[in-house]
């Protein structure tokens, strides 16, 4: 058949009409701070975004709460747009993680967050009208890790336990500027066999074999995990005369632009211009496992209940069974008395008649 008999139908135009819907409807991305507090994560978030997300915390008053409250949840949100593309995005911090004495099960309320957001999509996604649905789910998890001997805290290992089950963990070490090269690389080793020997899984990006730009920025990616990061909140002047986001010391300045130095533009870079999809894409895939493992949770607890239900019938009905015996056995010692009675009676009444009938035969 000639190219010029057939006729097309539009189906090359299908992802057109993809991009127009997903233009005009914008998209959804919520991104969790974890760590402890004093580690930046605000304003690492800020330079993430080149824009102010949030306002720093006074460092004065960062732990007034600390006597009487437990691990905060704050939400802020805000609207990004570029190139008329519109952005929601959440930023959710947890302030107040990790500042106490006691720590342990510090991070149960964050995957009880974390939990109920996907509780909430799931049940918005069963209504009839879906038109409307607010996606609150965790995209991506930036867990702050403070450098610590023997690779990770037992406080942070145990929470990325728990956390890498249910969302796109991203592990990173905060406040990177402060340590020399060889300390940076000492650490990373440390986190990475921490990391394999507790099979925990975090986000690392896809390689794809038939895009090989792709799969080299990703496998450079990879190899800089988990990413040692700089925050900073204002802009610099360089010796050249650029005006640049960083930081100054008095040993020298620090170009957060330079990615040589700070890894920031090859994050944001990377997993908002390359791999965001993935993260969406991985989204769906906790979800539905998450889905799976709750039904097969309700069917276990569903199947004990019977079995439990079951039990105390069975139970209910032996002691039934029990106290029919009993009562069979009252009624037959009564009726067993009963009869006794009746004979004794019966004996008396004869007694009577004898006497009665000897009396009669006398007084002839």
């Amino acid at each position: 058949m000639d190219t010029e008999d057939f006729t097309q139908v539009g189906i090359a135009d299908l992802p057109n009409q993809r991009h127009r819907i997903v233009s005009r409807n914008g998209t959804s991305f919520t991104i969790l701070l974890c760590g402890e507090s004093g580690l930046g994560k605000t304003t690492f978030c800020n330079t993430l975004f080149s824009t102010t997300l949030k306002l720093p915390r006074d460092a004065s008053k960062r732990f007034e709460k600390q006597l009487h409250k437990n691990v905060e949840i704050e939400v802020s949100r805000a609207e990004l747009e570029e190139k008329n593309f519109h952005m929601r995005l959440t930023v959710i911090d947890t302030p107040g993680y990790g500042d106490y004495i006691n720590n342990s099960g510090c991070w149960e309320s964050v995957l009880e967050f974390i939990e109920d957001q996907y509780e909430s999509y799931m049940r918005r996604d069963q209504q009839p009208d879906r038109r409307n649905i607010v996606d609150a789910r965790i995209h991506a998890c930036l867990y702050f890790l403070r450098p610590y001997c023997k690779g990770i805290k037992p406080l942070d290992l145990e929470a990325i336990k728990q956390l890498s089950k249910r969302v796109n963990l991203i592990p990173v070490i905060a406040k990177a500027d402060v340590y020399s090269r060889s300390d940076l690389a000492l650490y990373k080793s440390r986190i990475k066999q921490v990391l394999d020997a507790n099979d925990i899984t975090i986000f690392k990006p896809i390689l794809d074999d038939d895009d090989p730009v792709i799969s080299r920025q990703a496998q450079a990616i990879i190899s800089a995990m988990p990413f040692a990061v700089v925050g900073s909140q204002g802009n610099i002047e360089m010796p050249d005369g650029r005006i640049v986001r960083g930081r100054k010391y008095p040993w020298g300045v620090v170009d957060l632009e330079n990615e040589d130095i700070a890894i920031s533009n090859q994050l944001r870079n990377y997993y908002f211009v390359t791999a965001c999809l993935t993260l969406f894409k991985q989204l769906r895939i906790t979800f539905t496992k998450l889905i799976v493992e709750n039904k097969w949770r309700l069917v276990k607890e569903e199947e004990q209940l019977r079995r439990k239900f079951t039990e105390q019938v069975r139970a209910e009905e032996a002691r039934f069974r029990q106290w029919e015996q009993r009562l069979i056995a009252e009624r037959d010692r009564l009726n067993k008395d009963l009869e006794a009675q009746h004979f004794f009676i019966k004996q008396l009444e004869h007694e009577i008649e004898r006497i009665q009938t000897a009396s009669s035969l006398r007084k002839r």
